[in-house]
């Protein structure tokens, strides 16, 4: 996983917990559940790269 990769992962990991965090603070579903996916997006990304650098 590169640099480029990790930044990516982390801006979405980001901007995911921020869409999370303003659904629950105005009761929007659409947006809480918008920002959980990003949020377990990264996080599934991570993990596939983890499993990467396992293998090599």
């Amino acid at each position: 996983m590169g640099v480029g990769d990790k930044i990516q992962n982390k801006t979405q990991e980001v901007s995911g917990k921020a869409k999370e965090s303003i659904g629950d603070a105005t009761d929007n579903e659409r947006l809480q559940a918008e920002g959980a996916a990003h949020t377990n997006q990264a996080a599934e990304n991570d993990k596939d790269a983890a499993k990467d650098v396992k293998k090599a």
